[in-house]
């Protein structure tokens, strides 16, 4: 690594921070920040818990005020994806603003999904997850505003579109500016080793090779590529000879990947007539895959046959593909080059673990600390993180684990690896290394109860098998679901799935209890088991949920009465000292 790309873009990352804690709570002038702020949302459950959050926000003077802040959910019925979600946002920004939208500076942020892949996140959205940094405490949503918060003043009017689970980075030259005010589309572009261009959008850019690598760089692009593979990389010429000791990119080939892009208001009237072209939308588009690989001069119609990463819907897919190409086939795709800059995706268990401990090179570059609006960390609790969190001066926290919203009393420990979230731990109580604990509240009948899920920190709460007869297959902390079962007294004819596939995600395994502690030490107790080869036996007729099934019966109120409680507790014991 170059240490003065380094240096540059600690330094511009800072400036940045410094920009939006001057706003925040402030009311914005026109120009000075963005008009609107979407973020949208899966359904109108997810979207009632964003607008709590929001409105939170706004009364603790955490955001910048003056600005619209909006929550599009998608339509009820098939998924969409986000670029359905971007089609369906233009059109709930056009029903509430007219013809006056076509004068705003618009950020869209893609914030709906249940985020299975890091659960923590699931029940009040990833965008909303903290982050140890700020002053009130940041969580995503801040983040991404202080990222871009150069960009209104430099930019026509039009929308930004980007996504809640990952962080971009970067430095430009002290005379440059990120300027978004060509007709068509503008995205921003990384250098990035192959391998990620695998898992990328890739930019095949009409540029010649240089010696010479600016910060930053505008160009224009002949070709998107979603997801190539190495060899399409090479056969359509996007990969780019690295100079020696610039970039962050260690190979001695690069090509240029795809994060946030913006597009003018004169394309955003043509997207919305493409939703009219389309129709009710019955399959996922790609916002990226789907939208960018119809522009620039050598895009070609090929594309829209290729259904391999879809599961179905595939005849309604390549119709609605072929209409996208069509319809933007000539629009141009401009490209700011930022040399200096560095992509970041949180939206793992193992991405936010070793992202939040581990990573020294974004502990750096965001000031990221070890405990954040927390009380009584203990000394000897290292290479951790602990956010929003009250825990008794005796506990102990191992290294490469994050507490989060949650008590900890006396003598409590958790091991190092792990993921503890909203709970609640009782005196001595041990969790283990390398497992997910998460405590959620839940509507039943006329009384909320409290759940806590648990899982490996490896486990892949999507895969699914056709039938409960098969839990040998369903792998879950490191064992058989069957084995798992078993210590717990559980038949595995009898265990129920709370949707027609069967997978840990929606396995009815948790139990539901009258309290946070009780609901913590009866799931801790489950897992021990597991992990020691001991009996413990559910409690008779405890009610069992699924983690899908505590996402349909969250109990909003309460899990934010919880944190709230959590924010005076902290705030009081704070001024007090």
């Amino acid at each position: 690594m170059n240490p003065d790309c380094s240096r540059k873009l600690q330094t511009a990352t800072r400036e940045k921070l410094g920009k939006l804690n001057f706003l925040r709570g402030r009311e914005v002038r026109s120009g000075e920040f963005w008009d609107v702020v979407v973020v949208t949302a899966v359904d109108g459950s997810q979207k009632e818990a964003y607008e709590l959050q929001i409105s939170e926000k706004l009364d603790r003077k955490e955001l910048p005020l003056g600005t619209h802040y909006k929550v599009f959910s998608d339509p009820p019925g098939s998924k969409i994806g986000n670029g359905g979600s971007t089609l369906y946002a233009l059109q709930q920004l056009e029903d509430i603003y007219g013809n006056s939208l076509s004068g705003l500076r618009v950020i869209l942020i893609h914030a709906g999904g249940f985020s299975q892949r890091l659960p923590s996140a699931s029940a009040l959205g990833k965008i909303f997850m903290a982050l140890p940094l700020g002053e009130p405490i940041y969580q995503m949503l801040e983040l991404k505003l202080a990222m871009y918060v150069d960009f209104p003043s430099q930019m026509k009017p039009g929308v930004l579109v980007t996504c809640a689970d990952d962080i971009e980075l970067y430095s430009v030259g002290e005379e440059e500016r990120v300027t978004f005010d060509k007709p068509g589309f503008t995205a921003l572009a990384h250098p990035s080793s192959l391998s990620v261009g695998t898992t990328h959008g890739v930019f095949v850019l009409d540029r010649h090779e240089s010696s010479s690598y600016p910060e930053m760089e505008n160009a224009s692009c002949l070709r998107f590529l979603h997801k190539p593979s190495i060899d399409k990389m090479r056969d359509n010429g996007a990969v780019c000879k690295k100079p020696s000791g610039l970039f962050f990119v260690s190979d001695s080939e690069f090509v240029y990947t795809d994060s946030t892009y913006y597009f003018d208001f004169a394309t955003a009237k043509s997207l919305l007539n493409l939703l009219k072209e389309l129709g009710p939308l019955s399959c996922e588009i790609d916002a990226y895959g789907d939208f960018l690989q119809a522009l620039g001069p050598k895009a070609t119609v090929e594309y829209t046959n290729n259904t391999a990463n879809t599961v179905k819907e595939e005849r309604s897919l390549v119709e609605s593909r072929q209409k996208i190409f069509h319809f933007l086939k000539g629009t141009p795709l401009n490209v700011i080059l930022l040399n200096n800059s560095k992509f970041y995706h949180v939206g793992t268990t193992s991405e936010y673990l070793f992202h939040l401990t581990e990573d020294e090179a974004l502990r750096g570059e965001l000031g990221l600390l070890s405990s954040a609006f927390s009380l009584s960390v203990a000394e000897n609790s290292s290479g951790c993180c602990v956010m929003y969190s009250v825990l008794d001066p005796s506990c102990s926290v191992g290294a490469g684990a994050v507490v989060e919203y949650s008590r900890l009393e006396a003598g409590a420990s958790v091991g190092g690896g792990s993921i503890i979230s909203s709970c609640w731990i009782g005196p001595g109580q041990s969790v283990p290394a390398g497992v997910f604990m998460h405590s959620l509240c839940v509507n039943q009948r006329e009384h909320t109860g409290f759940v806590t899920v648990f899982f490996g920190i490896k486990d892949n709460l999507k895969h699914s098998v056709d039938a409960p007869a098969f839990t040998e297959e369903l792998t879950f902390l490191g064992f058989s679901l069957s084995k798992c079962l078993s210590h717990w007294g559980v038949e595995g004819e009898f265990l129920k799935f709370s949707s027609g596939s069967c997978s840990l995600w929606n396995a009815r395994l948790f139990p539901v209890c009258p309290d946070q502690r009780s609901s913590f030490s009866l799931s801790l107790t489950m897992l021990q088991a597991v992990l020691r080869c001991s009996a413990s036996p559910l409690p008779k007729d405890a009610p069992l949920m699924s983690m899908q099934d505590c996402l349909q019966q969250k109990d909003l109120q309460e899990m934010l009465k919880l944190r709230r409680a959590l924010h005076d507790d902290i705030t009081q014991r704070k001024v007090s000292r």
